[in-house]
């Protein structure tokens, strides 16, 4: 057994080293800067209570990204440095992020422990490889992101550290095979536990969802089902889920090998980057060369975000969470004595609270980031949750999680079809989501993404839109001078959040301009990039009268889009004419 020794190195604090909406995002080149990570990993360690840290069990896996084993092999030593008694590891360091939370809540090791926390490798939907991005961020005991206390002890500690400990002389882990490697040092035994990445998870799965039903409905030869990994960490369990354990044919699977660079591509599960799932799906600018699929699905880099897709249709994430919401009970098991109450963060469209009030069930909105719901599924007060930005999940752990959406399609589709598998026609993707809304009416809604922004220009468009506000008849007035059909704003601030748990207050998430008609418009900068600034601008129209639900979406919201940018000076403040992407 190696003997290792414990060694404090000098440092200096970086700048920028503060945690955004999940973790700490920068390009490769700036986490590889000398002490960079280390920094990091330290200034975390630090936030944490000795007694959280000495003697404890961590995981640390990502998505598998360009830099990630290099950074996995710095965070053992340094753990056990710092007293760690265990490191947990998924195979060749790979582990989806909703994966480490089960892996966190659920798994136990050979001496009966559980972790207490897990350092994430991911820069989630960002880009990989050399000249691309990484990312890091810790989740808790729970499974869930840290919260902002921690978070923002982290970032104090980045500002003022000068020092940081790492076992130098232990010699790197070999992550590619299973098993446990025993290490000693000045705190005692010191184990790497290398384990398979999937089996915890399909596990999970398994209790959560009618694997027979599922698997009735992928055998079926009128079922066809896609499945797009984008080269992301969802590779590792695409295979296990739905070949193996629910026959799908292998030939469903596209992308699903993971890479450090993604293939080349960008892990973002959108209309504009998962080029070839939206070709086959016949939703591409060319006609597909064969008939579509009846159902697809996409991951980003890290398996929380997903897409969902039926033949020729796109079904927004904020329709998919509140169809899942009105059909969990009697098509999943896991929800069958019902839902806690259902929840969404603030720009992702209102087809939730519809649902909601049509079921008599407890609501939330909170802001962005999935650290707020995970307080409500704490408090057992939230069982489904959803953001516009491709994530869906539910309570059985603390994150988004894309694979557990797909299935929770997969069981309202194979509940819709128990009676036509045999015969008859299918009931659609598309058949549902048009049943959605002829019962809970249609939320209009689109997102406009204008991506690496200058930071200074977008902070100036900000500001100008929290001043337009102190004006309605002005800001009214304006619009009437754009478009005169537009009905009038009512409201409009910056969204605010008192967490009902823990009491703690959450400011300036957003600006809203909420109209008569229950039209919105929601301005943020998101906190998931590596440089610059994203600014999102998300545009909702709300139609109640069913014979006009199935207009265009882009359509039917160019006038307020018109207004949009029209009022934020968009292309003024930042020299952009179009944005990068719409959703």
């Amino acid at each position: 057994m190696v003997i290792f020794s414990v060694v404090k190195k000098e440092t200096s604090p970086f700048d920028g080293q503060k945690p955004g909406t999940s973790g700490l995002r920068k390009k490769v080149k700036v986490f590889k800067q000398e002490n960079y990570l280390q920094n990091f990993v330290q200034a975390t360690f630090n936030a944490l209570s000795v007694e959280k840290i000495k003697g404890s069990t961590i995981v640390v896996s990502g998505d598998g990204r360009y830099y990630s084993e290099e950074a996995i092999q710095i965070i053992v030593k340094m753990a056990a440095a710092n007293g760690v008694r265990r490191i947990w590891i998924g195979q060749n360091g790979l582990l989806s992020t909703p994966a480490v939370s089960a892996v966190i809540r659920d798994r136990v090791g050979a001496d009966g422990e559980k972790a207490s926390g897990a350092f994430i490798l991911t820069a989630s939907h960002n880009p990989g490889g050399p000249h691309e991005d990484f990312g890091i961020k810790y989740n808790m005991e729970n499974g869930g992101p840290a919260p902002e206390g921690i978070t923002n002890k982290i970032y104090e500690n980045t500002t003022t550290i000068k020092e940081y400990f790492i076992a130098e002389d232990l010699p790197d882990v070999d992550i590619s095979t299973i098993g446990i490697t025993h290490f000693g040092g000045p705190a005692g035994p010191f184990d790497v536990d290398v384990f398979d990445s999937a089996e915890d998870y399909v596990k999970l799965m398994k209790t959560i969802f009618d694997f027979e039903a599922i698997k009735k409905l992928l055998t079926c030869p009128k079922f066809t089902f896609c499945y797009d990994a984008l080269h992301g960490v969802a590779g590792a369990y695409a295979n296990r889920i739905f070949v193996e354990e629910l026959s799908a044919d292998e030939s469903s699977l596209i992308n699903c090998i993971p890479k450090e660079d993604f293939g080349g591509g960008h892990p973002d599960p959108n209309l504009t980057y998962a080029k070839e799932l939206v070709a086959r799906m016949g939703l591409g600018k060319e006609a597909p060369t064969s008939e579509p699929p009846e159902f697809g699905a996409a991951a980003d880099g890290d398996a929380d975000r997903n897409m969902i897709l039926g033949k020729r249709f796109f079904v927004t994430p904020s329709d998919s969470v509140a169809i899942i919401a009105a059909n969990a009970v009697e098509a999943i098991p896991y929800f069958s004595s019902g839902l806690k109450g259902v929840a969404r963060s603030m720009p992702t469209s209102a087809a939730l609270d519809v649902v909601a009030k049509n079921l008599d069930l407890k609501f939330f909105e909170v802001p962005t980031g999935w650290k707020f719901f995970g307080n409500l599924m704490d408090a057992g007060m939230c069982s489904v949750c959803g953001e516009e930005s491709f994530g869906t999940g539910s309570d059985h752990i603390r994150e988004k999680d894309g694979i557990w959406a797909v299935l929770a399609w997969l069981s309202i589709l194979a509940l819709k079809n128990k009676d036509n598998l045999a015969g008859g026609e299918l009931v659609s993707v598309e058949d549902i989501v048009h049943s959605h809304w002829a019962s809970y009416g249609r939320h209009y809604y689109t997102r406009y993404d204008y991506e690496n922004v200058d930071a200074g220009a977008a902070k100036e468009l900000m500001a100008h839109l929290v001043k337009l506000q102190s004006s309605l008849p002005e800001v009214n007035k304006i619009i009437k001078g754009v478009r005169p059909d537009v009905s009038n704003v009512v409201h409009g601030d910056e969204f605010e959040y008192k967490d009902p748990v823990d009491g703690s207050v959450s400011k300036h998430q957003g600006i809203r301009y909420l109209f008569e008609d229950g039209s919105r418009l929601i301005f943020r900068l998101s906190g998931t990039g590596s440089e610059g600034a994203t600014i999102r601008l998300y545009i909702e129209q709300y139609e109640a009268n069913p014979s006009k639900t199935g207009r265009n979406s882009q359509e039917a919201l160019a006038p307020l889009v018109e207004v949009a940018l029209h009022l934020s000076k968009m292309e003024e403040f930042t020299g952009r004419s179009s944005p990068t992407v719409i959703t």
